[in-house]
């Protein structure tokens, strides 16, 4: 089982008057889920007014206070995202993918600037900022997760960066080039069900990644990380969307 950040250990009640990094954590988390206030790391009146909203929205009590079960209630979203899913008779592909379906439903996104927040800091193991995109991050904790549910080792190495995650394709023989798919010279049957896709710039330089999840003649279906409605390569969230083989490199899964 992936295990949640230590940021996640709860220890005493938050309130106002309260000065830490937990507080911080808090107001991304409301700030998350509809009911924003700054992230300071020190609880105010603005932060405790944030935290009865949240707390009448989900029919807690009142208080204004951040107690265990109030602090879960705000994070469920990525325990959620981390739950362990039942291997059963499922290929690691067919986990992989039903696993960024599970994180792709409590919609991950940043928050408190560029490449930021709680859902990026899990991705990327503590980093965040700018000159941290996160998309290949995602892909790695997915796997991570598939791979853990198998009891085998993730397909392919943790990292950040789309070029040490196709050249570490290619060492272990798993990468595709997407110009052999559309000269027919490999089928896209070898990346069903699931596949990494890479978004390549130039030869050698890869800019974006993600999951390929379905699969047709002319395009394929994608969930990823660090993307937004337009497909672009610095967005804000995990999404899915309709991608060509155009300009498209692949790390095969199963």
């Amino acid at each position: 089982m992936i295990a949640l950040p230590g940021e996640y250990n709860f220890t005493s009640d938050i309130k106002r008057g309260t000065k830490s990094k937990q507080v911080g954590l808090v107001q991304e988390w409301l700030s998350l889920n509809g009911t924003g206030t700054g992230i300071d790391n020190a609880f105010g009146s603005g932060t405790e007014a944030a935290v009865k909203a949240f707390q009448q929205k989900k029919k807690l009590p009142t208080t204004g206070i951040v107690d265990q079960v109030t602090f879960e209630t705000l994070t469920a979203p990525i325990r959620t995202a981390l739950k362990p899913i039942a291997a059963g008779q499922k290929t690691m592909g067919q986990l992989v993918a039903a696993y960024a379906e599970q994180h792709l439903k409590q919609h991950p996104r940043e928050v408190g600037g560029q490449n930021s927040g709680p859902w990026v800091r899990l991705y990327t193991k503590g980093k965040q900022g700018a000159a941290y995109p996160w998309c290949a991050a995602f892909v790695s904790v997915v796997l991570a997760q598939a791979a853990d549910t198998l009891g085998t080792k993730p397909p392919v190495a943790y990292t950040l960066g789309c070029d040490q995650l196709a050249n570490s394709a290619k060492k272990i023989g798993r990468f595709v080039a997407g110009k052999d798919i559309a000269a027919g010279k490999a089928s896209n049957d070898i990346l069903k069900p699931c596949a990494i896709f890479l978004v390549r710039k130039k030869p050698g330089d890869w800019t974006h990644t993600g999951f390929a999840t379905a699969f047709d003649s002319e395009h394929f279906e994608t969930i990823e990380g660090n993307t937004n409605d337009s497909g672009d390569r610095e967005g804000y969230e995990v999404c899915k969307r309709m991608r060509s083989y155009d300009k498209k490199d692949f790390v095969v899964i199963g």
